[in-house]
This record gives structure tokens, sequence and C-alpha cells, in this order.
């Protein structure tokens, strides 16, 4: 079979992350965001010792359980890659993947708990970034996601469901300012343009919206009338902070070279589980707040009732796993790597009245050799990339008695589990919590034990 032909296949099994699989005279073929029961049609880009690659385009059948997507971007926008699966459906098949990936590895998953579901499918995102750009090349100016499988075309998605109205009213009125403004999207191959991207952060449980403006510094241009559209705007929460960025870097990613605070303190705050927390513009913090509650109550739960605990709590963000445990710890130290985010994280200490807890910043790698303190717990909340192999070394030399690891990717989750289980732990129970409905990605939680 050539490369670039075109193949009708059928699904019928499921990999992670949202890959669909299908079988053609032994011959096994991948394709992306496809479900099991679909015929789709799609164009081979890859072909080698007997696994195909497919590149989706068609969907010639449906399944019976696969309903209509309410959103009307759907089928043009990238965010999303599931609304055609019923939420229940989804859950099922993140939870196949998840279990299949561990059954390969040849893993326990101690006590299987099951998967729990997001609190709401929908509006249930606290933060949004946008992109300025255009479908194509010199058309009128968009803002929004990144059309499916393109690298360079921007859809406006001025009716994005993943997200609460606050930010699609702030994001049309943006998008309706700098349409008349004529100011020039960011062109990252020809590295010239001004408007690049809008990130809005809003508080689920405290209403406190945020407004970040990243643009370049190629024009000079006065802010004051969009700061004073954005106070003019009928929200249900609070505008109390807008910063602009500057943002010069030849990446898509956004880098913060400059920050400019046009109105407010620079952050807002959110309350989980009766505690507040202040998130800056570029900490980490879950997108989605009410399944964060039930995130953290789990590892809360996984730690037990057990008290003067010391915890170590690695890539700790803005510390909110380390303060839910703190309450009954006797101590709790954090390591993270965003500075920004540690002196966040002992802001949020404070404000809590908590004095047991010490947020540090630096490289998980380096920090953890220069403590000197023996933990009882450590908490794992890792990047996709999973633990640094020099940071587990250390994990393990610790020779604490549980590990609660909290992993947004199981693919790097099996390989850190194998390489514990290989220094003496094992897991002793695991759950799954879905935080990004719509998406291909799920949270794993496992509590490890020292000992076979």
């Amino acid at each position: 079979m050539k490369k670039g032909s075109e193949i009708q296949l059928k699904i019928t099994d499921m990999e992670f992350p949202s890959i669909g699989t299908a079988e053609v005279e032994g011959q096994k073929f991948n394709v992306k965001n496809a479900f099991p029961g679909e015929v789709v049609k799609g164009r081979l880009s890859k072909y080698k010792k007997g696994i195909g690659e497919v590149r989706y385009l068609e969907l010639l059948e449906k399944p019976s359980y696969e309903v209509d997507p309410p959103c009307p971007h759907y089928d043009l926008c990238g965010g999303c890659i599931s609304q055609q699966v019923p939420y229940d459906k989804q859950l099922e098949f993140k939870e196949m993947q998840i279990k299949k990936l561990f059954e390969k590895a040849e893993l326990s998953m101690g006590e299987y708990l099951g998967i729990e579901g997001s609190p709401s499918q929908w509006a249930y995102r606290n933060k949004m970034e946008f992109t300025f750009g255009d479908m194509e090349k010199g058309g009128e100016l968009n803002l929004g996601m990144h059309v499916k499988g393109q690298s360079f075309s921007i859809l406006s998605v001025l009716h994005c469901l993943i997200v609460d109205e606050d930010f699609r009213t702030i994001l049309e009125a943006t998008l309706l300012y700098f349409r008349k403004t004529g100011l020039p999207h960011y062109h990252i191959m020809k590295r010239e343009g001004f408007l690049r991207n809008l990130v809005i952060r809003k508080g689920y449980f405290t209403g406190e919206i945020m407004v970040n403006l990243v643009t370049t510094t190629q024009v000079s241009f006065d802010l004051s009338d969009y700061l004073a559209l954005l106070n003019s705007l009928e929200l249900s929460g609070k505008l109390t902070t807008v910063i602009h960025t500057e943002n010069n870097s030849f990446s898509d990613a956004i880098v913060p070279e400059k920050v400019n605070i046009l109105q407010g303190k620079g952050y807002i705050t959110e309350k989980l589980l009766g505690l507040t927390f202040k998130i800056s513009p570029f900490s980490f913090f879950q997108t989605n707040s009410a399944g964060a509650e039930k995130l953290y109550s789990i590892v809360r739960d996984f730690l037990g009732s057990a008290e003067d605990l010391t915890v170590f709590d690695l890539y700790c963000g803005t510390g909110t796993i380390g303060q839910i445990t703190a309450p009954t710890a006797k101590e709790v130290i954090g390591i993270e790597l965003i500075e920004e985010a540690a002196k966040a994280a002992n802001e949020n200490a404070k404000l809590n009245g908590l004095d047991n807890c010490n947020f540090i910043a630096g490289d998980v790698t380096k920090v953890i050799k220069t403590i000197d303190k023996k933990p009882d717990v450590i908490i794992l909340d890792p990047p996709r990339s999973g633990v640094h192999p020099k940071a587990l070394e250390y994990v393990v030399e610790f020779d604490a008695k549980e590990i609660i690891y909290v992993s947004c990717n199981p693919k790097t989750l099996v390989i850190d589990l194998k390489y514990l289980i290989e220094k003496g732990y094992r897991v002793e129970k695991t759950i799954l919590k879905d935080m990004f409905p719509n998406t291909p990605h799920c949270e794993s939680i496992c509590r490890l034990v020292k000992g076979r």
C-alpha cells in the first residue's frame, strides 16, 4: 500500500490518546480521533512493519451511539474531538484506553476504583488561550482556535461551549474592536505583526476575571479605548485584572518578556475546598475548578487519616495539592520550576493561614537533592512528560512509605510506575478522574506503598 493512497476503514478499537484502530487483512491501521463503530475514509501517511498511520478525511458511517455535536464550530475547530460521543461513552472509551496501557505494560492497578466524570461537560474551563490570525492568507482578522489539521488557519469561536458566556462576550468584543483598528496579526513565518493572543481566566467559584492581551512591540498602540470597552461589557463575573503581555519570541508559545498591568492587581483568586488561591497570569492552575475540587479530594482521601506527616509536593504549581493536605500534615515542602508559581504558592499558604508549608522555586532534579528532611509521603503531579528520570531516582532514595502519583498522561505514568515498582513499591489503588470532557485527556491517580 502506497503512502498517499486513500483507504476506507471500520474502527474496531482504541488506543491512547484517542487513536482509533482497524485491521485489514492482518494489517493494523491507526486513525487519530476516530471512534469504535465508525467507518471512515482516510489517507495513508505512513506505513511501517505492518502498521499504517492514516489521516482522517471523512466520516462515512457513524455508529448508533453517536449524536449531533452541539457546538456550531465543531467540524472545523481543533479544540474538541469527541462532542459527537455521549459523555458516558467518552468516559467508557477513556477508561478502556488507560486500562489497556496498564495491561500492555503488565502493571497492576491495584484496587481499581473506576472512572469519575467531570461535574459538567460544558462551560467547565476557567482558562482559554485564543489566537489572532486568519482563516486563509490575507483574509479577515479572526480570533479563536486553530483549524483541525492546519497549523496556521485560525477560526473565530464566538459560540464555544466549553467556556461560559463571559468568555464569549469578551472574545467577540475583542475581535470586533481589533478588526476596526486594522492592526495586523502576528505572522510566525514572516516574524512580523502585532496581535498574538487573548488569554482569559475566570474563577469558577469567585467569578473574578482576568484578561491578558498578548502582542509584539512592533506597533505602538494606546490600549486605553480597549480597556474602556472591556469595562463596559455586561458580565456575570467581575473583571478585576487586565494585563498586556509583550512577546517578541519567534515561537508560538506565550513568552512573557514584559507584563504591563493595565487594571487590577495582576492576578485573580479562586476558592477550592475552603482555601483561597491567587492565580497569576502564567502560573499553572487546573483548568476545571469544579473538577479540581473532586481531584484534590481524591488525593486527600488517598492520604488517609494519618496526622503529623511530612509531605513532599513535587511539581507543585501554585501549591494547591500541598495546601489541601496541610491541615493534617506536620510539614509540606513543595518544589516548582516556575519561580512565579512558587512565589504564588507561598503567598497562598500565608493567605490561608498555613504556617507549615514551604514552596521552593527550582528544577526538581536539583532542589530535591538539597533537602535533608525525610518525607512520609511524596506527591507527584508532573507535566505530560512525566517525572524526570534523575528526580525519580531521588524520589526512591527518600524511601517514603507512600507515593501518590497524579498523572495527566497515562503513557508516561506507566513508565514511571514500572521504575518505582522495580525499586520496591507497589500500586495499592488507582482511580481515573476526567477533567477535560470532549478531549482525549484524563487524569489518573495512583497510591503506591512501600513493600511488594
